[in-house]
């Protein structure tokens, strides 16, 4: 057991974890079939893929040579990551999609310590018109692009 590798284990039993979760989540949705998905078909897909992802990691975790854990990542990285999506999800509506992608573009980019002021702009310009290139004018999704603050 000591060709282990126990980042590769490790990592394919949450991947593994987190599938079995989301599929047991998504049961209780109407799955459909392939030709009529129903809304809990695309996410026990998904579930399934993750938790086969996670078994070839467990598997192929017994051929390499172990590696330690390593140290803890840079825990600004972690909380500005993590922070990117709910600041979105709370700042959508009321300022609109435009400001919160730029928002949560410029808390990501700052997640890293090689991140500059030029950085965080080029991202943030560039996620923010490719995002509204498909989520507003291709999808035509309902949210507007800015805030009852500003119309258009």
């Amino acid at each position: 057991m000591e060709r282990l590798n126990r980042r590769d284990a490790a990592l394919g039993l949450i991947f593994f974890l987190i599938g079995a979760a989301f599929a047991v989540g998504s049961r209780s949705a109407e799955i459909g079939t392939a030709f009529r998905m129903g809304p809990g078909y695309f996410p026990l897909l998904l579930s399934f893929l993750l938790m086969l992802l996670g078994a070839i990691l467990i598997a192929g975790s017994f051929k390499g040579e172990s590696e330690s854990f390593g140290q803890v990542p840079s825990w600004r990285g972690i909380l500005l990551v993590l922070a990117a999506p709910v600041t979105f999800g709370l700042t959508v509506r009321k300022l609109g999609l435009a400001p919160a992608i730029v928002l949560s573009a410029i808390l990501s980019v700052y997640a890293s310590r090689r991140s500059n002021i030029w950085l965080a702009g080029a991202l943030a310009l560039g996620l923010t018109l490719f995002c509204l290139a498909v989520f507003s004018y291709g999808l035509r999704l309902p949210l507007p692009l800015f805030g009852p603050w500003l119309r258009f």
